[in-house]
């Protein structure tokens, strides 16, 4: 793509964002997909970026900004509903649904091989994009400026269902209890790691679905792990048992 086509392309993106960049080169990096000339300059003889480091950043930038609306919006609720919403808020599949309401696939570069191979819509790309995307905001406009985009087009994903989320252990009991089946079975099946700092793996199982595993730094955090891995799996399956 030519100069000074991308940046009219950057110049549609900022005001689809809603942002007048001092520096067009950061939402050029977030928009860059990692098989873009990696290593290559731009014009100002600067090592052109893709979005991997930023969406690092931008990870860290929604998680404060989410966490500090949830902490407003819902007084009431304890530290668990709230952690359970905030999970479900900052997940993949909830980056990648901002990214295509921004219609970011549009705007993403790509190498040719990744763009043939429906790289413009898909989740991954997306969802990292648009983590990205923050990140650039804040480093160019600061915290509150970050904040602002994602109170914006957060608050109609915590507006669909008022009720806090349910964590995956609750879910996937509920799930077999529907359909007459024993409760899941939990195994630990390896620690691994210091004292200060274990590494737990737990097989979770339901009769009739089969098991996943997972790892965390603690049991329950495992748990939880493989009882979403089981969860996926079920709603893979439109929620019948086989």
């Amino acid at each position: 793509m030519d100069e000074q086509r991308q940046a009219t392309t950057l110049a549609e993106c900022a005001r689809e964002i809603g942002h007048d960049f001092d520096d067009p080169s950061l939402l050029e990096a977030a928009l860059t997909h990692p098989s873009v000339d990696g290593g290559g300059r731009d014009r100002n003889g600067r090592v052109r970026l893709n979005y991997e480091r930023l969406e690092f950043l931008g990870d860290r930038v929604l998680g404060l900004a989410v966490a500090d609306q949830l902490y407003h919006r819902f007084p009431g609720e304890s530290e668990g509903a709230l952690a359970r919403r905030f999970a479900a808020l900052v997940r993949r599949e909830s980056l990648a649904r901002v990214a295509e309401m921004l219609s970011l696939g549009r705007y993403l570069r790509l190498s040719r091989g990744e763009d043939d191979s429906g790289g413009r819509r898909n989740p991954a790309n997306l969802a990292d994009a648009c983590e990205a995307v923050i990140a650039a905001l804040y480093l160019d406009g600061g915290f509150d400026t970050a904040r602002r985009f994602v109170e914006r087009y957060w608050a109609p994903l915590m507006e669909e269902d008022l009720r806090p989320p349910k964590d995956p252990k609750t879910a996937l009991q509920e799930w077999a209890q529907a359909r007459g089946l024993e409760a899941p079975v939990y195994t630990v099946i390896g620690r691994e790691g210091p004292d200060h700092a274990p590494s737990f793996r737990v097989r979770a199982q339901v009769a009739r679905l089969g098991a996943e595993e997972a790892t965390g730094a603690s049991k329950r955090i495992a748990e939880q792990a493989a009882a979403q891995s089981l969860l996926s799996r079920a709603e893979g399956r439109g929620g019948d048992q086989k």
